[in-house]
C-alpha cells in the first residue's frame, strides 16, 4: 500500500520513484557513493538515505518507517518473529565485508594490540596505558565510540568483550568525524570506528582523518613469535581473514514486490555496486580480491 498512490497505481519501479532507506551511520561514506551513482544511472530514481545508530535503523525496519536498511548484522530471532506475525519474509543480502578499526593519538607508540589486551581495555580491567607498556608516557585510557547505540559498540561487546559490558566511563561522540577529532586532541584516547571512514585513499575526508590519528594493528595473541602477525584493516587482510575485527554488511528489505528497494539492492549487490566497495577499500561480497606478496 505504501508504494501505491490513491488510484491504486504503483508509484515506483526498480529504477524510478522515491524511497526512504535507513543506514547504519558507520557506513555513511560508502553508501553515499552507492546512492549518488545509482541516481546518476537512473535519473527518475530518488533514494533518501537517513544515517542513524544501528538500534534506530532496525527500529525503522520493524516499524515500516523504511522499506530497506543497511546494517552490519542479520535479524535476531525476536526480530524475525515480528515479520512472521505480519506474514512478511524479509530479504537479506550480504553485500560486503567491512572491519572495525581502532585509532589512537599520533603520540601513542602502542599501536600493536592483541585481542586479550583489547578485552581488558574494553571491559575496564586495564585502565592505563602504562599497564600495556610500562614505558608509556600516557596515562588513563579513554575509550570513545561514535554513539552509545552504534554497531561498533555492539560489535566490541559481542566479539571482543564476549558479552561483558563496556566501562561506565566509555565516551560517546556525536558522530564519526567528532570521534576522530576527539582522538586527535586527546593523547590517552582509543577510538572505535568503521573501516570505511579511513579506507578510501582517494577520498579527501579519509586522507584528512588519517593525517590526524594512528591506526592500530591488531593481533590474536600477546607477544607472538613474529611481529608480522599484527594486522591493520587493509583490504587484503580483510579479504583473507587475517585482520581479526571483521564484520559483514547486509541489505535487509521488507519490500514485498519488485519496487525501487529491489532495484537499489540489486545495484549494490551487482557489478557496479561491488566495484564501488572494491574501490573504497572494503571487500565486495561477490568479487575476488587479488593478494600480491612481494618477497626479497
Amino acid at each position: 500500500m505504501g508504494a501505491c498512490n490513491r488510484s491504486g497505481e504503483i508509484s515506483d519501479t526498480p529504477t524510478s520513484g522515491t524511497m526512504k532507506i535507513s543506514v547504519d551511520e558507520s557506513f555513511a561514506p560508502i553508501i553515499d557513493s552507492h546512492v549518488y551513482t545509482f541516481q546518476k544511472l537512473y535519473k527518475y530514481a530518488k533514494v533518501n538515505a537517513a544515517y542513524k545508530p544501528e538500534g534506530e535503523v532496525m527500529k525503522d525496519l520493524l516499524q515500516d518507517s523504511a522499506r530497506l536498511v543497511i546494517v552490519a548484522r542479520q535479524l535476531t530471532p525476536t526480530e524475525m518473529q515480528v515479520f512472521e506475525k505480519i506474514k512478511i519474509t524479509p530479504r537479506v543480502t550480504k553485500v560486503a565485508i567491512d572491519g572495525v578499526a581502532l585509532i589512537v593519538h599520533p603520540e601513542n607508540t602502542d599501536t600493536l594490540l592483541a585481542i586479550p589486551q583489547l578485552k581488558d581495555i574494553f571491559t575496564g580491567k586495564t585502565t592505563s596505558w602504562k599497564k600495556i607498556n610500562a614505558k608509556s608516557a600516557l596515562d588513563d585510557i579513554t575509550i570513545v565510540f561514535d554513539n552509545s547505540n552504534s554497531s561498533t559498540a555492539r560489535y566490541v561487546i559481542d566479539s571482543i568483550n564476549q558479552k561483558q559490558p563496556l566501562p561506565a566511563k566509555a565516551f560517546a561522540a556525536k558522530s564519526n568525524p567528532e570521534l576522530v577529532d576527539y582522538v586527535a586532541n586527546n593523547r590517552n584516547a582509543i577510538g572505535v570506528i568503521g573501516v570505511n571512514w579511513i579506507s578510501d585513499f582517494d577520498d579527501s575526508t579519509a586522507i584528512g582523518f588519517l593525517k590526524k590519528i594512528k591506526v592500530v594493528a591488531v593481533g590474536r595473541n600477546i607477544n607472538p613469535a613474529a611481529p608480522d602477525t599484527y594486522y591493520q584493516p587493509f583490504q587484503g587482510y580483510l579479504a583473507e581473514g587475517t585482520y581479526p575485527l571483521r564484520r559483514n554488511l547486509y541489505i535487509i528489505s521488507r519490500e514485498a514486490r519488485a519496487g525501487l528497494g529491489t532495484g537499489f539492492a540489486s545495484f549494490v549487490a551487482g557489478d557496479k555496486g561491488q566495484r564501488i566497495f572494491l574501490k573504497s577499500g572494503l571487500v565486495p561480497a561477490t568479487m575476488p580480491i587479488r593478494l600480491v606478496n612481494i618477497r626479497e
